[in-house]
């Protein structure tokens, strides 16, 4: 859980309520951006059921799960949550499993009240036990994160009183916006297979066998 909701430094970042309805085409477009095509994407959502706003990351993990994404691969879920306690082994793993992965670091977060259900997409890592003084790797060549509480005091004690209904909403729209974003680089790799293959029948239609 990163309590913090600006412990990033100052790069460029994009946010939306989770309601609005720019933010599924708008963030698709910036994840076509930033996110490099020859990498394996990882995404890993960080978090635990234990805490209703906490539960955040390991939804979005699960929606995705289920979707059976075919480009992206996606670490932490309800069943097998990634957090603190295990989360430097889960990063090992995806080091020595994936090639050169490009990973998306997904995590709750409190902020002001305003912005209670805004989704952040930034650049740079998230930074999960920072606000709380632990001493957790960062996660992440880009970020997303949902505000979905109020910080300032008793973070744990609010986290655990977070309403459930507000977490599913945002995760909901955060796993479909993922899912809009694994589709079209499906579409992406299709188009540029049927180029290659249009390139290779021309040359083939120009080659003239030569009889003997």
């Amino acid at each position: 859980m990163n309590l913090k909701r600006r412990l990033f430094s100052q790069n460029q970042e994009e946010r939306y309520h989770y309601e609005d309805d720019k933010m599924l085409l708008s963030m698709t477009q910036t994840l076509k951006e930033w996110v490099p095509a020859n990498r394996d994407i990882v995404i890993v959502c960080i978090g635990t059921d234990r805490s209703t706003g906490d539960s955040f990351g390991p939804l979005i993990g699960t929606l995705l799960e289920e979707k059976r994404l075919q480009n992206i691969y996606v670490y932490g879920t309800l069943d097998e949550p990634v957090h603190a306690v295990n989360l430097a082994e889960k990063l090992e793993h995806i080091q020595q499993t994936h090639r050169h992965p490009y990973i998306i670091g997904v995590d709750a977060c409190l902020g002001k009240v305003s912005s209670v259900g805004n989704i952040i997409l930034g650049q740079g890592p998230v930074k999960p036990g920072a606000a709380v003084k632990k001493q957790l790797p960062d996660v992440g060549e880009i970020h997303l994160t949902g505000v979905v509480n109020v910080s300032g005091f008793m973070e744990y004690f609010v986290l655990q009183n977070t309403r459930l209904h507000l977490v599913m909403q945002m995760a909901k729209k955060v796993a479909k916006t993922i899912d809009s974003f694994d589709r079209q680089l499906t579409l992406s790799t299709t188009q540029s297979n049927n180029k290659k293959t249009e390139t290779l029948t021309r040359r083939l239609g120009k080659w003239t066998p030569v009889k003997e």
